[in-house]
């Protein structure tokens, strides 16, 4: 077993070409099966990383090759940064499909 924390300590480096990612800041997970889908980085960041220009790096569970002492080693498809967007809820709300007659 892992803690968050400890997973938010290491380096994630994509395996592809070396590059240095970043730290995880989140995850994204599926409640109803109990597991981890993603991992997200923040993307570049400027001014002594106080701001990340909203881009991230959202990584899927699949594409992380080894979890090490220090590092993540993950694989990515050669794709940039996404934009940072609002996330969707997980569950659903009963009120969520109630319409007013």
């Amino acid at each position: 077993m892992i803690k968050i924390s400890e997973l938010q300590s290491k380096d994630v480096v994509s395996i592809t070409d070396g590059r240095k990612l970043g730290q995880i800041h989140d995850l994204e997970l599926d409640l109803r099966e109990g597991q981890i889908t993603a991992v997200v980085v923040p993307g570049e960041s400027r001014f002594f990383g106080w701001m990340s220009g909203g881009k991230e790096w959202v990584i899927p569970w699949k594409q992380i090759v080894k979890i090490g002492a220090d590092v993540i080693l993950v694989r990515l498809d050669g794709r940039a940064p996404e934009e940072e967007v609002t996330p969707k809820p997980l569950l659903n709300h009963p009120s969520d499909n109630y319409r007013p007659t």
